[in-house]
């Protein structure tokens, strides 16, 4: 088991950040250029709900620590947000994050220009 449990090892270290970062990059990079909004907001959403995720993390870390099965689970659940099958990260954010920023600011979905200008005293 020692050259195999090295190579799980390496390739298990390895499998976060192909999922959480580098295909979600490249993936990215594709949506900016093409043009389809749909896949803008799937990695609009993606990274949303990863930094949101990462805050969580940040100040959860002392209890998260004692559950040894964490890093598995936020593997798992980061897969189902980035894989196209599912568009997982496009459903959790309107789901979830869309309709609390409507309860807070109540402002989503208006014109970003027409907003701007309110703000800035023009109309």
């Amino acid at each position: 088991m020692g050259q195999f449990g090295t190579v799980l090892s390496y390739l298990h270290s390895l499998a976060g950040p192909s999922v959480m970062l580098l295909y979600p990059l490249y993936a990215s990079i594709q949506a900016i250029e093409s043009t389809s909004k749909l896949d803008d907001e799937q990695w609009l959403a993606y990274w949303i709900l990863y930094s949101l995720l990462t805050l969580v993390e940040m100040v959860a870390a002392p209890v998260l620590k004692w559950i040894p099965i964490w890093y598995q689970m936020k593997v798992l659940f980061v897969s189902w947000l980035v894989l196209p099958q599912f568009r997982g990260a496009s459903f959790m954010y309107q789901a979830l994050v869309r309709e609390q920023l409507k309860k807070v600011t109540g402002t989503i979905g208006k014109d970003h220009n027409s907003h701007n200008k309110v703000r800035n005293g023009r109309r």
